[in-house]
């Protein structure tokens, strides 16, 4: 292990409040390094676009890899051995943000008048890939991540970042419609929380399970205009 720096060690101990600070891609002395945080991942690759692979080092026990990305390529995916399993993962720290300014200007002023677009989780494609955009109003929370099917609950895995007035925000790439999911939220005072429910989701479990469900609004029927009468 090499010697950490306090945003490494608030990424470990799940307190950083805008990982996108630390993880993913940033470029240092002319090279791009990535940052990932694969908790149980014995080896990680960066693989490039055309298949170029480029190993990570391990920088902490806990699963904090680091490394230069091959022939300078700025677009990647992260190859993880789990066991004897090896999967190919997209970054969810290498994507641009869910909310736009104009979107948190509107939230700050309380003058959004389409909250259900923005808020809650929304399949969408980011940058051709796949996945569920998360945001979540905590205003006084210290750190928040989503948990689900598609981090195996994991609150280490995807830790949000937050913006505007206590907005949290993040794109998972490959979380699904029909996953179940919470919220998993610190106090500023440092009290865990119980998980919390979307209150914004469009589906839930059936009580007594309270997990929300990733769910495609697309798939809501729309009224049809009435036909006009001819006269």
């Amino acid at each position: 292990m090499t010697d950490l720096t306090a945003e490494a060690y608030a990424i470990l101990e799940g307190r950083h409040s805008d990982p996108f600070q630390y993880l993913g891609p940033h470029h240092e002395n002319g090279r791009t390094v990535v940052r990932a945080f694969l908790p149980d991942a014995q080896k990680v690759d960066a693989i490039a676009p055309h298949g170029e692979a480029a190993a990570l080092t391990r920088i902490h026990d806990a699963g904090l890899f680091a490394g230069f990305l091959p022939n300078g390529s700025s677009a990647y995916q992260l190859r993880a051995r789990f066991g004897e399993k090896v999967v190919d993962l997209d970054d969810p720290y290498r994507f641009p943000p869910v909310l736009t300014d104009y979107d948190l200007y509107l939230l700050g002023e309380g003058k959004h008048q389409r909250l259900y677009e923005k808020l809650g989780a929304h399949p969408l494609e980011l940058e051709g890939v796949p996945g569920v955009a998360f945001v979540v109003l905590a205003p006084n929370a210290q750190r928040v991540s989503v948990v689900g099917d598609f981090n195996f609950w994991n609150p280490l895995r995807h830790p949000m970042r937050v913006r505007g007035l206590g907005y949290w925000e993040l794109f998972v790439p490959h979380a699904t419609v029909g996953d179940r999911y919470k919220f998993n939220i610190f106090s500023r005072q440092g009290e865990h929380l119980p998980l919390k429910s979307d209150p914004l989701a469009f589906a839930a479990e059936i009580r007594p399970s309270t997990a929300s469900v990733i769910f495609d609004e697309e798939r809501l029927p729309r009224p049809r205009p009435a036909p006009a009468i001819l006269r």
